[in-house]
């Protein structure tokens, strides 16, 4: 197990580039699936669960070839069904939970899937059902094991229909996309996640030949086809990258540019920032955070708390409020940080506490926090991280802190964020790995 030793208190200073949407990328490999030509693929992160996925692909049988420093070509002309029922391939699956993702491709074009259920973050509750649920209702046969939570789909044909999902999931909403761009007839899905990264991934199925239309609303509509097609493709910078690095810069009173940025698609990220009382300014495609000494947290129009809650796209995303919380704790004035999408995903608080900063944990949902106005230094601790984005928030805790802070099980962090002490410390940070 690594550990990052973060010597705290350090401005950081100049520019820095997010890297590709890990979001958006494991998506996207798993749609390669869908056709026997080559895809390329530009912008992908070196970083574990992506790197895991590819290698899991590989293992199947699609030939994969790095074309440049973040590209990749994927060319799935046969796959090894047999490989699918291996006791290797569903232990890799029970670790990676974008593998999830490959059920909609394989049952869709070779008509089996088999999968365990998907790790990730221990962030509580997690339903596979409005995949399999999805699927199912496009004629899948389904079956279960318990022993082994080993789930079987099968089908000679999947037939379009109508749906309304019980939760608009992004990735369950991408694995019936899928396997509908290559079902008989016309499939209807309301209740559609509509992300920018679900965005791409329809954008990317239309030129391989499929027909969706209603791309960005939560109704999409598919129209079947036979076969897809080859196709070059280009990630979205990681909108949970740049809003990690506003963080940083505002909990470390620092001046830093995120290049790059896809601002149209960041939605109501740089609000929620604004919010915090962080100034932000667009410049082009860039964002420029200017160093500031104290920032206030702002109240609604009747002088009442504020209150920052996740939601469905165009809402808030749920992987950034560790972040903002951690934010808010340097701020002036109180905020309710309420996290209505994953439980358990603020446990990480306690942490902070032992830091020195001032939160009530109402329920595994919500947290209260009494910002310092910087006026109180957190101090370095000793912890581990629990999921990626506690981590990251871990982090930038760290690095704001008094003293020496040592993060433990930081292959979580690696995770979702490449070679983030090496960007950080190109910028003045004092982070050593372990």
């Amino acid at each position: 197990m690594a550990s990052f030793i973060i010597e705290g208190g350090h401005k950081l200073h100049g520019e820095i580039h997010p890297q590709g949407a890990k979001n958006e990328v494991l998506q996207i490999i798993c749609a390669t699936l869908l056709t026997p030509e080559e895809v390329t693929i530009h912008n992908i992160p070196d970083i574990l669960d992506v790197n895991n996925l590819i290698q899991l692909i590989r293992q199947i049988g699609v030939t994969v070839n790095k074309v440049g420093v973040s590209s990749y070509s994927f060319k799935a002309e046969t796959v090894d069904l047999e490989y699918l029922s291996s006791e290797d391939f569903l232990k890799k699956c029970s670790s990676l939970r974008g593998s999830v993702m490959l059920i909609g491709p394989l049952v869709a074009r070779f008509g089996k899937a088999v999968i365990s259920k998907p790790g990730g973050d221990k962030i509580g509750r997690r339903r596979l059902d409005t995949h399999l649920v999805g699927i199912q209702k496009l004629g899948a046969e389904f079956a279960y094991n318990d022993e082994d939570g080993m789930c079987e789909l099968t089908a000679d044909k999947l037939k379009g229909c109508y749906m309304l999902l019980d939760e608009a999931s992004v990735t369950g909403t991408a694995n019936i996309l899928m396997a509908a761009a290559l079902a008989q007839g016309t499939t209807t899905i309301y209740n559609a996640a509509c992300e920018p990264y679900l965005q791409q991934l329809c954008k990317m199925l239309n030129r391989m030949g499929a027909k969706i239309s209603g791309i960005a609303s939560n109704l999409l509509t598919i129209e079947g086809v036979e076969t897809l097609g080859g196709t070059e493709h280009t990630v979205l910078p990681d909108m949970i990258e740049v809003g990690s690095f506003i963080g940083m810069a505002a909990m470390t009173g620092s001046e830093i540019t995120i290049k790059n940025v896809s601002y149209e698609n960041l939605g109501i990220i740089p609000e929620s920032f604004k919010r915090l009382g962080i100034k932000i300014e667009q410049r082009g495609d860039d964002i420029f955070v200017p160093a500031q000494e104290t920032y206030e947290i702002d109240t609604f129009i009747d002088g009442s708390i504020m209150t920052i809650s996740d939601a469905p796209w165009p809402g808030l995303t749920p992987d950034l409020l560790s972040v903002l919380l951690v934010v808010a704790t340097q701020a002036k004035g109180n905020v309710l940080i309420h996290q209505k999408m994953f439980e358990s995903r603020l446990f990480f608080v306690d942490k902070l506490i032992d830091m020195g900063a001032q939160i009530i944990l109402c329920d595994p949902h919500r947290a209260v926090v009494n910002g310092h106005n910087k006026k109180l230094q957190l101090r370095g601790g000793n912890m581990t991280s629990p999921d990626i984005r506690a981590g990251i928030a871990l982090l930038i805790a760290a690095m704001s802190a008094k003293g020496i802070s040592r993060i433990h099980n930081i292959e979580q962090i690696d995770r979702g964020y490449q070679d983030i002490e090496g960007r950080l410390n190109a910028l003045g940070a004092r982070i050593t790995r372990l």
